[in-house]
């Protein structure tokens, strides 16, 4: 039987792919659908002020797993070529293994002891072979698609599934906790859904609930507002009916979710694991659905954005009997803590610790106070793009020319009025450039500076450094995708949904 052993708890880990923090039912949106989240922050502690490492999915991912920032890992965008060789938006590049060398917390927990198992969106590279420690890999070829028909990988092949993929997800997942229910070891398992990532059009979607959503949401928990002038050209947006679509099928694809989350959470209560399973709930990044003006998370526009709307996360940690009941925290925290918690948690050395930039957040979960100290201040980075923010403010700055922003986060949380250039405000700007640049100078490594790189928010195509052998690392624009759109370079036909990653 799978452990019963407290002090080695089982660990599932659900990552969503592009969830705002503002859309679920426990964070206060009385429209979207989200029983299942709901009944998991009832049982555990909700996360207010989790920020992503980076407001985009592989860095953002890679980041979460191995506890450092894109400068350390060299993944500063989404990966456009490297996972399949057959299903790339690049088609017939080799596959690349970005986090090679790199240790991740499963790598840990799989020599501690763990067996690891993943079902879902991977987008770190070389999809098609098991990594980090994982032992059970039924993967997402790619980093998003269509949600019937998506190109999945089982046993290193890919295959067209003909199924909702979250179902799909779902499907695999239980069949791995089925496996490990016969198991004396403790089990960790990431369920990584690619939803409610686009694309939202009701072909995508289980038509009953989109239709509902359309009928009968007023979709007021999401702005419409005038188009931000920095806008992608390639985001989906519109005016009436185009803005109800787009909101119906995102809202379509987190219930979907949300259903198979209340799969996986049944499951363990059947088998009497609840309370012996650390459940993590997150989303790789932030999501604007009409805040700002934007649809898109960091590269909804360019130059990118770190609004809070990009960059705040969903989070949500329970276990029953352990992990307090029905509780909200509000303690600035970051993915690239995760690490860190989780060795913390599972009495786990966590090796080259003064490397990594995160604390522990373990106490909150024992229910115990954190040292502030430690957590004051959040950062963020996107390519040339850095952010810091603490409590009260928020520093943005671009390399090397700008433009740069300051915002008072209490007094204007919509972030409207960008006092950067405002009389009085110049020495704290001074002063938050002077952090931001202290911090990354800690723990960049130069051969992977992301503020060095040209990373515009259209796609990773190889490791950084490859500039130097006469091909480029990053994308420039958008004219490859709008040729896979038509269908003439991909076979899969597909691949609006990947091109913001």
């Amino acid at each position: 039987m799978a452990s019963h052993d407290a002090d080695r708890p089982n660990v599932l880990f659900i990552l969503a792919d592009d969830l705002g923090a503002w859309g679920m039912g426990c964070a206060g949106n009385d429209e979207i659908r989200t029983p299942n989240l709901d009944r998991l922050a009832a049982t555990g502690i909700r996360f207010e002020q989790l920020f992503c490492v980076s407001p985009v999915c592989s860095p953002a991912r890679a980041s979460i797993l191995t506890g450092r920032i894109p400068s350390q890992h060299g993944i500063h965008d989404w990966l456009r070529a490297g996972n399949s060789p057959v299903a790339d938006a690049v088609g017939g590049t080799p596959p690349v293994e970005y986090l090679q060398g790199d240790v991740g917390y499963t790598d840990l927990l799989a020599a501690h002891g763990y067996t690891c198992g993943l079902s879902g969106k991977w987008h770190l590279g070389d999809s098609h072979h098991p990594q980090k420690g994982f032992r059970f890999w039924r993967v997402h070829a790619t980093g998003g698609g269509p949600y019937y028909g998506a190109p999945l990988i089982s046993d290193g092949q890919i295959y067209r599934e003909p199924g909702y993929v979250s179902d799909v997800f779902t499907d695999n997942a239980l069949t791995f906790l089925e496996q490990q229910a016969r198991s004396e070891s403790p089990f960790y398992l990431s369920v990584h859904y690619t939803a409610p990532h686009s694309p939202w059009n009701r072909d995508n979607h289980p038509g009953q609930i989109y239709d509902a959503y359309f009928r009968e949401c007023d979709f007021r928990s999401t702005p419409d507002e005038p188009m931000h002038p920095w806008q992608i050209n390639s985001a989906p947006y519109g005016d009436e009916p185009a803005r109800r679509q787009i909101l119906s099928g995102y809202f379509t694809a987190v219930s979907e979710m949300d259903r198979n989350v209340g799969r996986l959470i049944d499951w363990l209560e059947r088998e009497r694991l609840r309370e012996n399973t650390l459940v993590i709930f997150t989303g790789d990044n932030g999501m604007n659905m009409g805040h700002h003006g934007i649809y898109g998370k960091g590269n909804g526009t360019f130059p990118q954005n770190m609004y809070d709307t990009s960059v705040k996360v969903p989070g949500i940690v329970s276990r029953p009997g352990h992990v307090p009941a029905d509780r909200v925290s509000h303690d600035l925290l970051s993915h690239y803590d995760l690490m860190p918690t989780l060795c913390d948690y599972l009495g786990i050395a966590l090796p080259d610790a003064h490397q990594r930039p995160g604390r522990s957040f373990a106490p909150v979960l024992r229910g115990m106070p954190l040292a502030e100290r430690d957590h004051l201040v959040v950062f963020d980075e996107y390519g040339p793009v850095r952010m810091i923010r603490n409590r009260r403010y928020k520093y943005v700055h671009r390399y090397p020319y700008g433009p740069h922003e300051l915002y008072d986060v209490l007094d204007d949380p919509n972030e409207r009025n960008n006092l950067v250039e405002s009389d009085g405000y110049g020495e704290l700007a001074a002063e938050m450039k002077r952090q931001l640049d202290e911090w990354f100078l800690r723990y960049v490594d130069p051969s992977r500076d992301g503020a060095r790189e040209p990373v515009t928010g259209k796609g990773q195509l190889g490791p950084v450094g490859r500039a130097a052998t006469g091909h480029p690392s990053f994308a420039d624009d958008f004219r490859y995708l709008s040729g896979a759109r038509r269908g003439s370079v991909s076979p899969w036909n597909n691949l609006d949904s990947e091109k913001s990653g």
